[in-house]
């Protein structure tokens, strides 16, 4: 049975390894770094109010991870939820793990905003978030 619960410090290591092949991935733009990971990994397992971690798992076989942040946007008027990290480990794909986290996630936080990225060759990512009623933005997002 698949589960996804909150991600511990004993989930690190397996988390690590997954945040080095996502980002290391066509999937994400950036590559990250060790120092970012492991700094991503402990605000999700301490007392950060704007980072939860989740893993998906069945029994105590860890099949993925994800991260979410939360903020507020004042272009929607409400509560936003970014998901940030949605990782699949690649046996466990096309199982229904990415819809099963959306649909917890959009559950838990029913009445916010939900916004992510996606890189436009992740045709399957692409393909999920559409079903599940994303739309691209129109607009182009910077950073410092």
């Amino acid at each position: 049975m698949n589960k996804i619960r909150n991600m511990t410090k004993e989930d690190e290591a397996a988390v690590f390894k997954m945040m080095r092949s996502f980002y290391g991935s066509p999937a994400v733009f950036t590559n990250g770094s060790d120092e970012i990971f492991l700094n991503d990994i402990e605000n999700c397992i301490n007392e950060n109010p704007y980072l939860e971690g989740y893993v998906i798992e069945s029994g105590k076989a860890i099949q993925g991870y994800a991260m979410i942040a939360k903020s507020y946007s004042t272009e929607f008027g409400k509560p936003c939820i970014w998901i940030e990290d949605l990782y699949i480990k690649e046996a466990f794909r096309g199982l229904g793990l990415g819809n099963l986290f959306m649909d917890f996630i959009m559950q838990k936080y029913a009445d916010c905003v939900f916004r992510l990225e996606v890189e436009e060759e992740n045709e399957k990512a692409v393909k999920l978030y559409s079903k599940l009623g994303f739309t691209v933005l129109p607009y182009m997002e910077m950073k410092k």
